[in-house]
């Protein structure tokens, strides 16, 4: 009884943090490149995700398609039981895909579709870090499919919105402080194992309103709408000691994993003879909704019940700013950098997704071998800074310091 109540305790504690480390800014890769701003300028077809109102300002249809690869690294450390850790290599392929331009040649509506990803990452420690009861290792992923319409008022106003329907997935895995008889150590006494995985949907908008008071100054004011993604019919599987089977069934569960609501206000202004453009966006991310995570088992015993884990997330304000300077017809340069401070308070930092506050620094070169054709390439560096912290749910504390390297390549071609 003793096994069984202590594999409770700990039971589901991996998945009860979510923070900022499974949202991504890298639906563009001109913008990626720009520390992620792109709210007031309409440089290509990925201004559907980053203004749709933008959309309405683009002169010719165009069919954007870009690749990324994510490596992301933790480090943990304990120093008062003298453990440290590192998370294993992983290299992650979020992807962005859209079209769109005006209806016809100088028309005012323009339509247009995104398929983007918004969340893709994970770690993976090894299986018998201090830490395993917490988490072995994670997956979230995240795709959107964003049909849009745009209208052009006038030369200063420019409206969009879309509607989004996103799809994706969970996988977590972690230890259970359960054995046999003998106990832990041997082969056949090793730790219990618990498995979730399932498939989530949500539904949600995306709209936005772009400004141009002159062919050199730009204003771009957009919102997201928070998206419940939905996990209905997960399966949880269980591998216990047999003794233990019955208390520990495989199961289905449901549960709900949130993106949040952004609010984004964003400038944009060229000089230097209309070869330098400078922007600068605020994302206002609504954190704030993700009080709690509640996991509803199909099946319950007296060691598994719904599991219902308290959340005190806050809102956060993520300023960004980049730079575009234009060689010549051909090649452009861009750079930029961004502050993103962490949702997750103190006290609830897991090692599931051990989030800090970070620092962003981006650099990216776009070539146009051809009139109607451009290559665009980017490089994304993030480190956080070191956060000593605990997870008071779980009663698990360290040091975590996480670093990660993106690199994009993207094409576009204007018909």
């Amino acid at each position: 009884m003793k096994k069984q109540v202590l594999a409770a305790a700990f039971l589901l504690s991996a998945i009860t943090t979510f923070g900022a480390g499974y949202q991504l800014n890298l639906q563009g890769i001109r913008q990626l490149a720009m520390g992620g701003t792109g709210a007031a300028w309409t440089w290509d077809a990925s201004t559907i995700f980053y203004n749709p109102g933008g959309l309405g300002r683009m002169k010719n249809i165009q069919v954007y398609a870009s690749g990324l690869t994510i490596s992301p690294s933790t480090a943990f450390g304990n120093t008062i039981v003298n453990s440290s850790a590192v998370t294993q290599r992983q290299t992650f392929t979020p992807f962005n895909f859209y079209v769109g331009g005006p209806i016809q040649q100088d028309s005012k509506f323009a339509l247009g579709l995104g398929i983007y990803t918004v969340a893709g990452i994970g770690l993976k420690w090894d299986d018998q870090w201090i830490g395993r009861y917490m988490v072995q290792s994670i997956n979230l992923s995240a795709v959107c499919f964003q049909p849009t319409v745009a209208y052009r008022v006038n030369e200063l106003i420019s409206v969009g919105a879309g509607f989004v329907y996103a799809t994706g997935s969970m996988d977590i895995r972690q230890a259970l402080p359960v054995h046999g008889q003998n106990g832990p150590g041997g082969s056949a006494d090793d730790d219990g194992t618990l498995h979730l995985h399932g498939s989530a949907s949500g539904l949600g908008f995306n709209a936005g309103v772009q400004l141009k008071p002159s062919d050199n100054l730009q204003f771009g004011f957009t919102y997201r709408s928070q998206i419940n993604m939905g996990v209905s019919n997960g399966t949880a599987t269980f591998n216990v000691p047999q003794s233990l089977a019955t208390s520990f069934p495989n199961t289905n569960f449901d549960t709900q994993l949130p993106l949040p609501q952004v609010a984004t206000a964003g400038v944009a202004y060229r000089t230097l003879e209309d070869r330098l453009t400078l922007q600068f966006d605020l994302n206002y991310t609504g954190w704030n909704s993700y009080d709690s995570l509640r996991i509803n088992f199909s099946t319950h015993t007296s060691s598994l019940q719904d599991n219902h884990a308290p959340r005190h997330y806050r809102n956060t304000l993520t300023p960004r700013a980049g730079a575009n300077y234009k060689l010549g017809k051909v090649v452009s340069l861009m750079a930029g950098a961004a502050f993103e401070p962490t949702p997750v308070t103190n006290g609830f930092v897991s090692p599931d997704l051990p989030d800090a506050d970070r620092v962003v620094g981006s650099v990216g070169v776009t070539i146009k071998p051809f009139p109607r054709f451009t290559i665009l390439t980017a490089c994304e560096g993030i480190t956080t800074l070191t956060r000593n912290a605990s997870y008071d749910f779980g009663g698990f504390s360290g040091t975590y310091k996480t670093q990660a390297i993106t690199l994009g390549l993207g094409v576009y071609y204007n018909f």
